[in-house]
């Protein structure tokens, strides 16, 4: 998975190809791809302040339990 700087990077890229661009429904395009690796930053960012821990969920009376 990309970090949040990736994303920066490449919402950089993007709303300066939007800058550059002419036609206008391209430029539309480019700054709204920009702006959604914004917002993918702006999560990266908050997943990793995010500790998660996965613990299976705990098996019910009539489930058979698995032979090890």
């Amino acid at each position: 998975m990309a970090s949040g700087d990736d994303y920066l990077v490449r919402a950089a890229e993007l709303l300066a190809k939007a800058e550059r661009e002419s036609d206008p429904e391209k430029r539309t395009e480019f700054e709204n791809l920009g702006l959604a690796f914004l917002r993918l930053a702006e999560q990266a960012r908050r997943n990793s302040r995010t500790d998660v821990t996965y613990e299976p969920p705990t098996p019910k009376l009539d489930e058979p339990q698995p032979k090890e």
